[in-house]
């Protein structure tokens, strides 16, 4: 094998491999010697199917899995012998066959040098918090909403009252819907409809017709009103007031608590909490630990063409949410999702740098502790199990996600840390902000 290795850019490569045909063609040869043995064909007895038949049938599939096995392997021991790392999945070119060669050209970004990575001098506020006996008497309460039932009433709407509404929306030439009415609810307070829309709707009565000027925050839910200014015509259709049920055994039993009682009930709701709670802070960790470990390395040149495909992945994304909401045919360009993806591409190439030096492996017990964890969510925990074991591709994000813990507990307790005492409520928002 011949390797050659040039240099586009800063962080792009070029590599030229190229391989003895005579080492093509005996695997070829081999594999599809391996099939005429073996392959039933009509009209044939095992093993007697001329050659002919087997290399029009077989001949080129077979030739595509060689030569696609072949260049996997001549590239991971080309970058291997070039001391190479890249930075992603390289873009093929096949070269055309010469004097008993063949051989391809392959592109790539490699990953940027950061040098010795030393966190100890990163300073980091490690949020702490504990779930007290309010929290759960909290989410009790919250549960119980969850479980209100309404009844109509005719008297004019109040705070906490469930509105059906039959609205339409108008802001700068875009209708929603395009035709008729949409006909939806909000609990008034909740924030579920614009909020300027859900304080004329107090005082109002079933038949009353509202309109409101508003508009939209830049993050509104819908992109296409996000950031713009409207008009709202609604029509009240019914006021329903809320009836909340008891915490009795039946209400307690619903939630999976099969003793019915009140204590065991407390006891669930605490641990699902503690769990949140974990979850919380150890995302408002990763986000403390990634911004200062981010900034520390700001002035590094990323692969821009590894960001420009994370940014299509975004976009892509976005888009197909957006279909799922009832847009028809969205489209976002990736140059809005260019920061996010480059933040991304940065966090995946030092997560993976700082394991690397300092030797940091992936631990399964982890591994397994939070996908049980996962599982213990659904009300069918072994097959969410099966589920993950069963898909490479699902498997393999979640090794990464517990790989980005480690590594993120790994600088947490080798950087200069202070601890800062947070409400059990204040540490959710966090989480959620």
């Amino acid at each position: 094998m011949q390797v050659s290795v040039e240099n586009v850019s800063n962080l792009e490569r070029r590599v030229t491999v190229s391989l003895p045909s005579d080492r093509f063609n005996a695997i070829a040869g081999s594999r599809l010697g391996e099939i005429a043995r073996s392959v039933r064909i009509k009209g044939f007895r095992p093993g007697k199917v001329p050659a002919k038949i087997i290399e029009q049938r077989y001949g080129p599939q077979v030739r595509d899995e060689v030569f696609g096995d072949l260049v996997r392997e001549s590239f991971d021991e080309a970058v291997r012998k070039e001391n190479l790392r890249p930075a992603g999945a390289p873009r093929i070119e096949v070269t055309p066959p010469a004097e008993g060669q063949m051989g391809y050209v392959a592109t790539f970004e490699v990953v940027p040098e950061f040098g010795a990575i030393d966190v100890t001098t990163l300073p980091i506020v490690r949020a702490t918090s504990e779930v007290l006996e309010a929290d759960v008497d909290n989410m009790v309460e919250t549960l119980r909403t969850q479980r209100r039932t309404w009844s109509p009433v005719e008297r004019a709407a109040q705070a906490g009252d469930l509105v059906m509404v039959e609205m339409v929306t108008q802001a700068e030439g875009l209708r929603r819907p395009a035709e008729g009415e949409d006909r939806t609810a909000t609990v008034i307070g909740s924030g579920m409809l614009d909020n300027e829309l859900e304080m004329r709707l107090v005082g109002q009565s079933a038949g009353a017709d509202v309109h409101v000027e508003t508009s939209y925050a830049a993050d509104w839910a819908d992109p296409a009103l996000a950031g713009k200014t409207a008009t709202i015509d609604a029509r009240v259709v019914r006021v329903s007031e809320p009836h909340m049920p008891q915490v009795d055994a039946e209400f307690i039993r619903a939630f999976g608590v099969r003793s019915g009682q009140a204590e065991d009930f407390r006891i669930e709701v605490r641990a699902n909490l503690e769990r949140e709670l974990k979850g919380a802070l150890m995302a408002r960790l990763r986000a403390e630990v990634l911004d200062k470990l981010l900034a520390q390395f700001a002035h590094v040149e990323l692969p821009a063409r590894l960001i420009e495909s994370e940014a299509q992945v975004q976009a892509r994304m976005a888009e197909q949410n957006a279909r799922e909401a009832g847009q028809t045919d969205p489209h976002f360009p990736i140059e809005g999702f260019l920061p996010v993806a480059r933040q991304r591409v940065a966090t995946v190439l030092l997560i993976n740098e700082i394991s690397r030096q300092h030797n940091i492996r992936l631990e399964p017990q982890r591994v397994n502790e939070m996908l049980r964890l996962i599982a213990s969510t659904y009300e069918e925990p072994k097959q969410v199990l099966d589920l993950y074991r069963d898909n490479p591709r699902m498997m393999q994000e979640l090794q990464g996600r517990v790989m980005e813990e480690q590594v993120i507990d790994w600088i947490a307790e080798q950087a200069h840390a202070t601890e800062h005492r947070l409400s059990f409520a204040d540490a959710m928002q966090q989480r959620r902000g």
